[in-house]
């Protein structure tokens, strides 16, 4: 069985040409699904699993607290593989064929309001290397909506400064270009200048644009642990992730009149409907501030 699982991991990533995340997601579910099948099931092969198997996984996900749209990944990672398997005849069967995908909840994500952005965004105030490096992630964040992953994953090369723009690498692997405000060229140009150079090893050359203090790429972790710092430094109280900027760019894009194509663009979302969940968070926040200043709300 395990074979069979590494061969779909291959298919995945040269085939398919998916984003190492995506692969990793698949991988993680595929494995709490094969521990299963073989550990409570006593499974020993892929052509005896059934429809209630698959079933039994699931409740058993259910019982563990997992949500609705954790559960909806895992029946769309285990209806790729058998379906893999029956194509690479693995298998002689599809026992995912009358399983149906659990209707995610859509929760509307959780933003800062502009005060907060901007409380945020002064915390790291400091003429250290790696205070001029936070300033310039952060102002950049705010001022593309990109991902964490995408940010990390900036080189040097990818800057167009004195033109206004810049280009990353998004989900499949998708090249686009997004405009940068002055603010955030302005700390980018400064952390170049000033911050980088004291922050790149003497031994090694490398074009990750963000480093850490020991001169290597910075890190999905040791972003997260950043942000959490300057929060805390900012008085933040809301449970912030680093998703929580590039919600908050798309509202605050939305609340003023921003079209939603082009918010979609820059997000580099691929189906409008999932830009549209914004236009559901500026109306939620309209109602917030309604019911706190108006005398008779």
């Amino acid at each position: 069985m395990e074979d069979q699982l590494k061969d779909f991991m291959h298919f995945m990533v040269v085939e398919k040409g998916l984003a190492k995340n995506t692969v990793a997601s698949y991988e993680r579910d595929l494995r709490s699904y094969l521990r299963y099948l073989q550990k409570v099931e006593l499974l020993a092969s892929w052509n005896e699993v059934t429809r209630f198997h698959i079933m039994h996984f699931l409740n058993f996900l259910k019982q563990q607290g997992k949500s609705s749209k954790t559960l909806a990944r895992h029946v769309a990672s285990i209806r790729s593989f058998h379906q893999f398997l029956l194509r690479e005849r693995a298998a002689d069967h599809d026992p995912t064929v009358h399983i149906e995908t659990p209707r995610a909840e859509r929760t509307l994500p959780k933003v800062l309001s502009i005060q907060e952005v901007e409380a945020l965004l002064a915390a790291p105030k400091g003429d250290t290397p790696l205070h001029m490096r936070d300033q310039a992630m952060l102002e950049l964040l705010y001022a593309t909506g990109m991902r964490v992953s995408e940010l990390i994953g900036l080189n040097l090369d990818d800057l167009h400064l004195s033109m206004g723009f810049l280009k990353c690498i998004g989900k499949g692997d998708k090249e686009r270009i997004i405009p940068v405000g002055r603010t955030a060229t302005a700390a980018l140009e400064r952390y170049l200048k000033d911050g980088r150079p004291k922050l790149v090893p003497k031994t090694e050359k490398t074009d990750a644009l963000f480093l850490n203090h020991h001169g290597s790429r910075l890190t999905r972790q040791g972003f997260w642990k950043i942000l959490k710092a300057l929060a805390k430094k900012a008085n933040i109280e809301k449970d912030i992730t680093p998703h929580t900027l590039r919600h908050s760019f798309a509202t605050h894009l939305i609340e003023n009149g921003a079209d939603l194509r082009a918010v979609q663009e820059m997000l580099g979302h691929a189906d409008i409907s999932t830009t549209q969940i914004y236009t559901h968070v500026s109306k939620t926040r309209l109602k917030d501030v309604y019911a706190k200043f108006h005398p008779r709300a």
